[in-house]
């Protein structure tokens, strides 16, 4: 899978999960209910996988609550996996 795709796929996975909130979401805690697996939820795309955990205490400093939709919450989180160099 290249760079992109992975990149890509792993947009619409947090988009997919993020999207069942009730927005606006005004803490990282509001979201832990729309994991399927709750804090153990995983998300892989393309030979990278990140626990829902690791992305919401890893890539803290992205974000920026309270968020009005899920397409503001995941571009902040891609920024910070972008920044990170997860998909080079």
């Amino acid at each position: 899978m290249s760079e992109a795709n992975a990149e890509t796929k792993m947009r619409q996975q947090l988009i997919d999960v993020f999207a069942t909130a009730e927005y606006p979401v005004t803490e990282p805690f509001e979201l832990i209910p729309v994991l399927p697996e709750g804090a153990a939820t995983t998300f892989e795309a393309g030979g990278v996988t990140l626990g829902a955990m690791d992305i919401g205490m890893g890539y803290a400093e992205y974000q920026e609550y309270p968020y009005q939709t899920v397409e503001a919450l995941v571009d902040d989180l891609m920024a910070g996996l972008s920044d990170d160099g997860v998909f080079s």
